[in-house]
C-alpha cells in the first residue's frame, strides 16, 4: 500500500490568523472555501492553528502589546469546544480536517478532535520535542522547509522514515507576504532528488501572481499545495499572502491547467492520442514500385522508391526490408501492399489490420 496517496494532489487551506479567533468567521470560511472545493472537484484539507495559550507565552509577556506575535496570539484563542465545531463543520463539508499544533499539549488535542493530518510549521522543524510527540501520534505529516539547513530536513526525513510514518516535504519561502523572485521554484526540484520516497509539495505565500506559480510547481513536481485563505468580511483587512475564495477557485482552475498540459507522469512514456498517430500516418512515405515487378522477384533498393501519401494496405518506410518476396506481380509507380509481399507482417492479422486502417 502506498502510504503517501494521502498527500497525492491535496490542497490545503490555511486558516489564516486562526480567523482572528471569532468562530463564526471561522464557520464562515469553511463553509465559502468547501464550496469552492467541492464546485472544482478537489482534494482540499481545511487547517486550523492549534496553540495552548496559557503555557504557550510566558506569564511574563502576557500584557506586551508591543509584541506583534503574541498579542496576535492572545487576540486569536480559542476553547476546545469551538476547535471541536470547526473540525465537525469541516468534515461536514467534504474537506479533511487538519491541524497545526505549536506545543505538545496541542498535539494531544488533534487526537481528541480526530483530525487526519497534522502540519509541522517551519518554525518547529527542527523543535525535536515537539516533532518526538507528534510521532506518537502515527498520523500522517506535512513539513514547510522555509528556513531550513539540508540536515534538518535529513534528520526529519530520516526520523519518519524509521517510524513508517507517511511524510510530505513543503518548500517554503517564509516571507509574508513573498515577492515572484523570492520562490525559488527550483528547489522542488532539488527536494524531489533527494527524498525521492517523500512527496513533495509547495507552501507558498507571494501575492503577485500564484497562477503561475502553481503552474511551474506543478511541472516541476509539486503535488501538494498550501495557500492561506480569508473573507473579506468584519471590517477586517485581509493580508496580502492570504487568498479570497474566488481566488481559490482561480488557484484550483490553473492547477487543473496545469495537469491538463503535463500530461502522463514523467516517470513513464506517455501514450500518444490517435488522432496524433492518425495526423503523423499522413506524413509517412509509402514504398511504390520504380518499374514494372514479377511475382517472385526480390526486392532491392534499386525497386523501390519512398513517397507519400501512404495508401491504406500499403506497406510503409517502416515496414520495408531487403529481399523480400513479391507475391503478385506489382505494376510501375503501383503501391506495395502487405498482401504482396512474404513479410512477417503479412503472418499477423493484428498487424495486418492495423496497416489497412491507416492511410488514405
Amino acid at each position: 500500500m502506498n502510504t503517501n496517496r494521502i498527500f497525492e494532489d491535496l490542497f490545503v487551506l490555511e486558516l489564516a490568523n486562526n480567523h482572528w479567533g471569532r468562530l463564526e468567521r471561522g464557520l464562515r470560511i469553511v463553509t465559502d472555501f468547501s464550496r469552492i472545493a467541492r464546485f472544482n472537484n478537489v482534494r482540499a484539507a481545511i487547517k486550523i492553528q492549534l496553540r495552548d495559550v496559557d503555557a504557550f507565552i510566558h506569564k511574563d509577556f502576557r500584557a506586551r502589546d508591543d509584541i506583534r506575535y503574541i498579542k496576535k496570539t492572545l487576540d486569536t484563542r480559542l476553547d476546545k469546544g469551538a476547535y471541536a465545531t470547526l473540525v465537525k463543520a469541516i468534515r461536514k463539508a467534504g474537506c479533511i480536517p487538519m491541524a497545526t499544533p505549536f506545543d505538545e499539549k496541542s498535539v494531544a488535542l488533534c487526537e481528541e478532535l480526530g483530525v487526519d493530518i497534522i502540519k509541522l510549521a517551519s518554525s518547529d522543524l527542527n523543535d525535536w520535542i515537539l516533532i518526538e510527540k507528534v510521532a506518537t501520534t502515527k498520523k500522517p505529516v506535512i513539513v514547510s522547509t522555509g528556513g531550513s539547513s539540508l540536515k534538518d530536513v535529513d534528520d526529519l526525513v530520516k526520523f519518519f522514515a524509521n517510524r513508517n510514518i507517511p511524510l510530505a516535504i513543503n518548500h517554503c519561502v517564509s516571507l509574508y507576504p513573498s515577492e515572484d523572485h523570492e520562490l525559488e521554484l527550483n528547489q522542488i526540484d532539488f527536494l524531489r532528488s533527494r527524498y525521492p520516497d517523500n512527496v513533495i509539495g509547495f507552501s507558498t505565500h507571494e501575492f503577485h501572481d500564484w497562477t503561475s506559480s502553481i503552474l511551474i510547481a506543478y511541472a516541476k513536481g509539486a503535488r501538494t499545495f498550501e495557500r492561506h485563505i480569508d473573507i473579506d468580511a468584519d471590517g477586517i483587512p485581509v493580508a496580502e499572502y492570504c487568498s479570497l475564495p474566488e481566488q481559490i477557485d482561480t488557484w484550483f482552475r490553473t492547477w487543473k491547467k496545469a495537469v491538463e498540459m503535463c500530461g502522463a507522469p514523467g516517470t513513464r512514456k506517455r501514450l500518444p492520442q490517435r488522432r496524433e498517430i492518425e495526423y503523423l500516418d499522413r506524413l509517412v512515405r509509402g514504398v511504390y514500385a520504380r518499374h514494372d515487378l514479377p511475382a517472385g522477384h526480390a526486392l532491392s533498393d534499386d525497386d523501390v522508391y519512398l513517397a507519400v501519401p501512404l495508401q491504406k494496405g500499403q506497406i510503409s518506410c517502416r515496414e520495408l526490408m531487403h529481399g523480400e518476396v513479391l507475391l503478385h506481380a506489382v505494376a510501375a509507380d503501383a503501391p506495395i501492399r502487405i498482401d504482396d509481399v512474404d513479410s512477417p507482417y503479412a503472418h499477423n492479422d493484428q498487424l495486418k489490420a492495423l496497416i489497412y486502417s491507416r492511410g488514405l
